[in-house]
């Protein structure tokens, strides 16, 4: 049977998410559904609200780093149990036929299903995110969460964790390697901390030194201010890889000549497939890596996206969503 379950949804395009009903689809043999503990906030979760990639249906509830206990299975399941600690993360089906799909890579995939504001392959519902009490997946697009990891600070894991080591383990970040990160924020503080969990060097490029306290903390081994133009000369063609985790139009364009005499590549990288985030969560147990969190109530959230526009937020913004039912 469906179940209504609270959540906050937008209601309209630039609307921020108020308390609201959905309904979950009842489960299917091959179902896992999730109580959701903690669901981190991404900026996309704001782009998606403001209709800024449109077109969007509304309403919307946002979330894609969604932690939570395993409350029912499908008759069909094998891999969880009730009571066991799970991940959604951006995607929650795709095709499984494509090239990528067969190679693992589900985010490349041309029909996937993102975990909100799409259709359900199957029965054509609407997607809803982890702004809500519970949802159910596909089992194959559940996540297992290592024993002894931080709830709260893994649930970010599922975004900028999977963003930032997808790229690092491509281009073989590790012992011997020069990093370069550019921007300290929650994709970059990410990329510091796994860069230096996989035993490479690494750099902060930032515009100012305030950040150096925090870099060196994160696990940058130097900090490189980008605006001092002797500072990044000296450095020229001395990094392995510079991920760079800023969204914005930077003053130097791209040159095709460097890359073509110089062997270098410029390449893009999207989350990562279901695979890979399951190693990048293992490794993150491994490693006792999580996110630095402030956790908000519902009650903060259009607070908390304020702040997000801002770029007030160290470094990364997880709601409790138990807080729903207050």
């Amino acid at each position: 049977m469906a179940t209504e379950v609270k959540c906050l949804a937008s209601l309209d395009a630039g609307k921020y998410p108020v308390p609201s009903t959905i309904t979950r689809r009842d489960l299917r043999p091959d179902d896992v559904e999730v109580k959701i503990l903690f669901c981190g906030v991404c900026h996309s979760d704001i782009h998606h609200v403001r209709n800024d990639w449109g077109p969007e249906v509304y309403p919307l509830v946002p979330g894609h780093e969604i932690i939570g206990k395993v409350s029912r299975v499908g008759a069909d399941v094998t891999k969880f149990k009730f009571g066991d600690s799970v991940g959604v993360g951006c995607l929650v089906d795709s095709c499984q036929k494509c090239g990528p799909c067969k190679h693992d890579q589900e985010q490349y995939c041309a029909s996937n299903t993102l975990t909100y504001g799409k259709v359900d392959r199957r029965d054509g519902s609407r997607t809803y995110g982890g702004y809500a009490e519970t949802i159910v997946v596909t089992e194959k697009f559940v996540l297992s969460v290592p024993e002894g990891l931080d709830l709260a600070g893994a649930a970010p894991l599922l975004c900028a964790g999977i963003t930032t080591y997808s790229p690092l383990r491509r281009w073989g970040a590790g012992p011997g390697k020069k990093i370069g990160v550019v921007g300290l924020g929650g994709l970059g503080h990410m990329a510091l901390k796994l860069a230096k969990a996989m035993g490479a060097d690494v750099t902060l490029f930032s515009r100012s030194q305030g950040k150096e306290e925090d870099g060196k903390r994160l696990g940058a081994d130097h900090l490189l201010i980008s605006t001092d133009p002797k500072q990044m000369e000296a450095v020229a063609g001395q990094f392995d890889l510079i991920i760079d985790t800023v969204p914005y139009n930077h003053d130097p364009t791209v040159n095709s000549a460097p890359l073509v005499f110089r062997g270098q590549t410029l390449a893009g990288s999207l989350i990562g497939g279901i695979k890979e985030t399951q190693e990048m969560l293992d490794f993150c147990g491994k490693h006792r890596i999580t996110s630095d969190i402030e956790i908000i109530t519902a009650r903060d959230l259009h607070s908390a996206y304020e702040r997000v526009l801002k770029a007030d937020v160290k470094y990364r913004f997880v709601i409790d969503i138990a807080t729903l039912l207050i």
